[in-house]
């Protein structure tokens, strides 16, 4: 039952995400349309957690469109050092960093800067080890958070996986 629900709201989500991305000017960033993306994926992540029965469906789009606009704009302000530099502190927290202390970055050039924070470690049932995080970004004066797991490779590195 609880694995359905998840499927209903992963199909609502991407049913909302899809076509955000999908109608944006053909002049749009790739990495704005990720962010578009992501963001829709991590809105409907929260509004999964908001109610139940349709008003939970509902609460999921909104989320989508929600977080579509808001990943939209920071993922067209965010350029590749930025992008860089966040991905270098992720992989350095989730390597170091015990759970709720946080690394820093900024990028001189765009004055845009960013925290990860792992959140809480743990191993699956398959023996993968895994790590909850927290990643803050200010772009512009304006703060955006989310939410996010990742797992070690068998390389040593961390990839997000949600």
């Amino acid at each position: 039952m609880r694995a359905t629900k998840r499927l209903l709201q992963l199909s609502v989500a991407t049913l909302v995400a899809v076509p955000l991305a999908a109608c944006q000017n053909m002049q749009d960033s790739p990495k704005q349309t990720a962010g578009t993306l992501v963001g829709a994926g991590l809105g409907a992540l929260a509004g999964s957690q908001i109610g139940s029965g349709k008003g939970q469906l509902a609460a999921v789009a909104i989320g989508a469109l929600a977080g579509a606009w808001m990943g939209s704009e920071v993922g067209a302000s965010l350029d590749k050092a930025d992008k860089m530099y966040a991905q270098r502190s992720a992989q350095q927290s989730l390597e170091y960093n015990q759970a709720g202390q946080a690394t820093a970055w900024r990028n001189p050039d765009s004055g845009h800067s960013g925290t990860v924070t792992p959140t809480r470690t743990y191993r699956t049932a398959d023996g993968q080890n895994c790590r909850e995080f927290e990643q803050t970004i200010y772009v512009d004066g304006k703060q955006e958070t989310a939410k996010g797991r990742a797992c070690r490779r068998t390389d040593g590195t961390w990839q997000i996986v949600q």
